[in-house]
């Protein structure tokens, strides 16, 4: 594609960046087949190929309006496209920096910026977060229907395995899977401890910055991802082997903390090498002997794979792999490729699109007859539990229960 930017954004590390990007799109439409606002809208300015072309155009000098503005929200963020790419466009990069030219351009109505500052506030903000649903679910009992699915039944986590083992993991407890799915981090923690691995969470590090990056408000992600960078490296410095991220939205996010940090010399380096050490737990129990596991009544799953696990971070069949050769039954899911509609904020942003998203993902899981929907990442569990009937699980509590042959 050949491109003529403006000045203004020429010499700019973002605007080097798209154009790079842009320069590898071809035209071809192959990414309009597996995008999923595309298939539900129809309308080539709400499909990949039609977004590169508006972003392109403002990066050329054209107008930035709330039109473009409405086609980039639009976009799940799922990646799909860049997995169907045969040219390697890097479109998920390329949808930030155009989302974030249009906001600094259009703005937003004050209504749009509340709801937004009030995602950023609270989301991320693990003890604000936990209050308000543990606040709501006290209530659920009388709250309306709709709602009420919405609020996770409260849930224990179990025991966390003292750190006892030479073999030491760092893992991300994140902002809102410590209160909405407790036992995730702690069934992974049980599993690998029985691998001769002791899992540790550093307190300090919170929300991977994702809510707020995604949100177009940069300054308060890269807040987030310091953060995190600090409360990490003395672990890092002592030897701990990996990070270990069980929430595979997180997982995306902090493997592109080197770089996101890139051009800061104070963490480029720490900020590399925190995503070399960067593992999603499949990673890291595929390279592990599973036999010593011992693993007892593995069940029948559906598995639905999170865009940010197969598209996001190119791990399409690890988990699935790991669950096979624990001897788990894995049926096949037509169109496990789609998105189920979670996307971070934008079940709550885009609602509608969400919803036949999510409608048409339980359809699929649900008609394979499975007995339990399995999933890698928090935001999934949860916004698939809103629509299905079938109980939907992290895969590693479905590990940790065979072990203890109690699924």
């Amino acid at each position: 594609m050949q491109t003529n930017i403006v000045e203004r954004y020429a010499n700019t590390p973002e605007g080097q960046e798209a154009e790079a990007i842009l320069r590898k799109c071809v035209h071809c439409g192959f990414c309009t087949a597996t995008c999923p606002t595309y298939q539900l809208l129809g309308d080539e300015l709400d499909g990949p190929r039609g977004r590169i072309y508006q972003i392109k155009d403002i990066l050329e000098g054209g107008e930035a309006t709330p039109e473009v503005q409405t086609h980039l929200d639009r976009c799940l963020t799922c990646r799909s496209c860049e997995t169907t790419c045969p040219s390697g466009v890097d479109y998920g990069r390329l949808a930030d920096i155009g989302r974030k030219l249009v906001e600094e351009e259009v703005g937003r109505s004050w209504s749009e910026r509340l709801i937004r500052q009030a995602l950023i506030a609270v989301i991320p903000n693990r003890r604000l977060f936990g209050t308000l649903l543990k606040l709501g679910q006290w209530t659920r009992p009388i709250l309306p229907g709709a709602i009420k699915k919405k609020v996770p039944a409260p849930s224990q986590g179990g025991v966390w395995p003292a750190a006892r083992h030479a073999r030491r993991m760092l893992v991300l407890e994140a902002c809102a899977q410590p209160s909405a799915t407790p036992n995730v981090n702690r069934a992974a923690a049980r599993v690998l401890d029985r691998l001769g691995i002791s899992l540790v969470a550093a307190q300090e590090a919170g929300c991977c910055g994702a809510v707020a990056h995604h949100l177009s408000d940069h300054d308060k992600s890269h807040v987030a991802v310091k953060r995190n960078i600090d409360a990490w490296w003395p672990m890092i410095e002592a030897g701990a082997e990996a990070i270990v991220i069980t929430a595979s939205g997180c997982g995306v996010m902090v493997k592109e903390y080197g770089h996101l940090l890139a051009n800061d010399p104070e963490y480029a380096d720490k900020a590399k090498r925190v995503s070399e050490l960067c593992k999603d737990l499949s990673e890291v129990l595929s390279a592990e002997k599973l036999t010593d596991l011992k693993v007892r009544n593995p069940g029948t799953v559906a598995f639905h794979s999170p865009c940010t696990l197969q598209h996001g971070q190119k791990l399409l069949g690890v988990p699935e792999k790991v669950l096979r050769d624990l001897g788990f039954e894995l049926k096949p899911v037509a169109d496990s490729h789609l998105c189920c509609g979670s996307a971070g904020t934008y079940s709550i942003l885009q609602p509608d699109l969400s919803r036949r998203l999510l409608k048409q993902k339980v359809t699929a899981l649900e008609s394979t007859g499975a007995p339990t929907i399995a999933t890698a990442n928090v935001g999934c569990q949860l916004h698939l539990s809103t629509g299905a009937n079938t109980p939907v699980r992290h895969w590693i509590e479905l590990v940790d229960a065979a072990i203890n042959g109690s699924n």
